[in-house]
């Protein structure tokens, strides 16, 4: 009997049949059946092989593995991280989740607003900085979020510092006054080697009375009274929120401070909306749902290593690498969820950048190197700016004209009607048949920035899902620390001698 992924595999094969260019005209409601709008938002899958047959495959596959009870579990606050026993309630934080878990949320939120007023109202004096120390999640989700929403004139100057390089911190002690800085540090364990020593560090440089002007946002409060925190200045969050979804949390705090509350409570309502159509649309209308089978269409079936993620709006320049850790610490994995090892490949590499700069870079290979690489387009109507002239429409022109080239190509004969000689036609001929994706936001805002990130985050869950794995566990973040912390301890064990001879030529 054949099963569920020899199904899959087989819609597959016979997608990649025909041309992708040809499929418009073979399917004559294709556009119709592989665009989405969704949130101010328009999703165009149609340039890929997502043909009818693979679609039906997957929803046969997603009905085998009991999909939509594992999205009941997820949005209801049931276990769905099995390795750990626990939730996953980041939904809990935009209003979907246990009654318990989102009463929790609402009270943690109370008290981030009830911060967020004191710090407003002075009581940490006449602030004008804010240091915001983290990693990981708890450094790329405000980042990004500052990065794309931050007014020409900020409320705050704020320095987001991760790195354990102390060079990263020393950037953002030249940026502050240091009796006017505020410090945010946000780690769910208050242990974090990197954020603990860069916390230290930075109450250092800032003089004496700079532990009355820190804020900790943790999952573990102790821990930060114990360090010295007012219980006052603590802000907790559930320990069943992943480091990769504690925007939603206190995390954001800097983000709120630097862009107001009502364009952070606007960031969680976009979430919030993207959760209710992940909730409850049918899965041939279910954006993060067909993402995540285009995904593994092509990363766990087809074989595609990588996915690039290219956006053409500059306030979105962070997204790349936020979704590097998104999805390949949520889905880089080997194993199944009973401990198996999978049969085929997990997430592709995810890497980016920005338009149109990588046009320049990295588009040759695109266009013309010997990888497949599923090429995703994220690109925003309004502009993000007030200079006029043609600079936006050329950007847009030069989004869209890219995923046409991908999928169009030149042939030879095209490029030999140039006047080209053979070997200069060879080397303008273009394969095309490269498929992409295209992510059109009506305007960037808080509200469309928290439904996109929100959107992201069921993609990658659905992802995990159909594949058989847990997206919320990340066992493979914890083995360099491990040796990290033997050999800071002198601990050399088992080490390789390659690893020793470096360790003795950098003095350690």
């Amino acid at each position: 009997m054949k099963t569920e992924w020899q199904a899959v595999e087989e819609a597959a094969q016979a997608a990649q049949a025909s041309a992708l260019v040809s499929k418009f005209d073979e399917e004559k409601s294709r556009l119709q059946r592989l665009t989405f709008d969704v949130a101010d938002m328009h999703f165009d899958l149609s340039r890929t092989h997502l043909d009818i047959g693979v679609v039906d495959a997957f929803l046969a596959l997603a009905k085998q593995t009991d999909f939509q009870g594992l999205r009941a579990r997820l949005l209801s606050g049931d276990t769905v991280n099995p390795t750990e026993g626990r939730a996953a309630s980041h939904t809990a934080e935009r209003g979907m989740g246990a009654e318990a878990d989102v009463h929790a949320a609402d009270e943690a939120r109370r008290q981030m607003r009830a911060l967020y007023d004191r710090i407003e109202g002075g009581a940490f004096g006449d602030v004008r900085h804010i240091i915001h120390i983290g990693i990981g999640g708890s450094f790329l989700g405000p980042a990004l979020v500052i990065d794309a929403l931050l007014p020409k004139e900020p409320r705050y100057d704020v320095q987001i510092v991760s790195n354990i390089d102390a060079r990263a911190l020393e950037r953002a002690l030249m940026h502050v006054d240091r009796t006017r800085t505020l410090i945010v540090t946000a780690s769910k364990s208050f242990t974090t080697l990197e954020t603990m020593m860069n916390t230290e560090s930075a109450l250092k440089a800032l003089g004496q009375d700079a532990k009355s002007r820190l804020i900790a946002v943790t999952a573990a409060p102790d821990k930060a009274t114990e360090f010295g925190v007012d219980a006052a200045n603590v802000l907790p969050f559930a320990e069943t929120v992943g480091g990769r979804y504690s925007l939603w949390t206190g995390v954001g705090l800097a983000a709120a401070l630097a862009l107001g509350w009502e364009e952070y409570e606007a960031l969680l309502s976009g979430a919030a909306a993207m959760d209710r159509h992940f909730a409850d649309a049918d899965l041939t209308e279910n954006v993060p749902f067909v993402a995540a089978c285009m995904d593994l269409l092509y990363a766990s079936v087809i074989g595609a290593e990588t996915r690039a993620v290219f956006a053409y709006d500059e306030r979105l320049a962070l997204l790349p690498p936020f979704l590097q850790q998104l999805e390949t610490e949520s889905n880089g994995k080997r194993v199944d969820r009973d401990g198996e090892t999978l049969e085929r490949g997990s997430a592709p590499v995810v890497w980016g950048g920005v338009g149109t700069d990588a046009q320049h870079a990295v588009f040759q290979m695109l266009h013309q190197g010997t990888h497949l690489i599923p090429t995703e387009f994220l690109a925003v109507k309004e502009p993000g700016h007030s200079i006029g002239g043609d600079h936006h429409a050329q950007l847009l022109a030069n989004c869209i004209a890219q995923g046409a080239a991908l999928l169009r190509g030149r042939s030879f004969e095209e490029a030999k009607a140039k006047g080209a000689d053979d070997a200069l036609a060879h080397a303008k001929t273009f394969p095309g048949d490269k498929p992409s994706s295209t992510i059109l936001l009506d305007r960037l805002d808080a509200r469309t920035l928290g439904a996109l990130l929100s959107f992201y985050e069921h993609r990658t869950f659905a992802f995990g899902a159909l594949l058989g794995i847990n997206s919320f566990d990340q066992m493979g973040v914890e083995l360099g620390k491990d040796v990290a912390r033997a050999i800071a301890d002198g601990d050399l064990g088992d080490l390789d001698p390659s690893s020793r001879d470096l360790l003795t030529r950098v003095g350690l």
